[in-house]
């Protein structure tokens, strides 16, 4: 064999092998960064709770740090783009309910339902503080199984703390739906409105007598 020819395939193997190197190394760091957003916290996640009027269930969660944003809305029920004068007829199988997003690396799942619990009655059935009907109802919507067990875990602990039957339904999230422009952050909007149903509905003197210094606190 000359040696010119040695020369040249030698030549052509290095390069050859180079590149194979640097795919092998490529698809190892490709498979490690997918490691890595699979095992990874998701930035936001959702939660999804019921607490009657949906005007009373959004101060206590924007003021909660890592709570991002909080949506009144309608959801469980059968009718497709619910309106507020039809939910309240109770007819539609929606409940008032509140969508909020948060941050999980601020504040968990597990803090939010805390807040939750101490912002409801869930032993009343049927409806909350002066509103009566199913579209007033407590319940926890549950967007994947760890949230569903969490739910399930505090709904226990709940009913142990006040020695009484929770009648809180803990559900699949399905759709939801916003409310009306005029429902969302009604408490800033229309704050005198807002005080003024809030004391007549009795929210916090029942919240007050069923929690104690807990509640409306996380």
């Amino acid at each position: 064999m000359k040696l010119s020819s040695l020369t040249s395939r030698t030549q052509f193997l290095v390069p050859v092998a180079m590149v194979s190197v640097l795919l092998w190394a490529s698809a190892t760091q490709a498979a490690e960064e997918n490691s890595d957003d699979r095992n990874a916290k998701p930035s936001t996640a959702i939660a999804t709770f019921a607490g009657g009027c949906f005007w009373c269930m959004e101060p206590p969660f924007d003021k909660m740090t890592g709570v991002l944003s909080t949506t009144s809305g309608y959801t469980g029920g059968r009718t497709p783009n619910p309106t507020y004068e039809a939910v309240k007829t109770g007819r539609t199988g929606h409940i008032e309910s509140m969508q909020i997003v948060y941050d999980p690396s601020k504040v968990s799942y597990e803090q939010l339902l805390g807040l939750y619990w101490h912002n409801v009655d869930p032993i009343k059935a049927n409806g909350q503080f002066c509103d009566e009907g199913g579209q007033y109802r407590t319940a926890i919507f549950y967007h994947d199984d760890e949230q569903k067990q969490a739910a399930e875990a505090s709904k226990k602990a709940t009913a142990k703390t006040l020695r009484a039957r929770v009648r809180t339904e803990i559900i699949e999230a399905t759709k939801f739906y916003p409310a009306e422009d005029y429902h969302q952050d009604y408490y800033t909007k229309n704050p005198t409105k807002y005080k003024f149903y809030r004391w007549t509905c009795g929210r916090d003197a029942r919240l007050d007598a069923l929690w104690g210094d807990k509640a409306r606190k996380p």
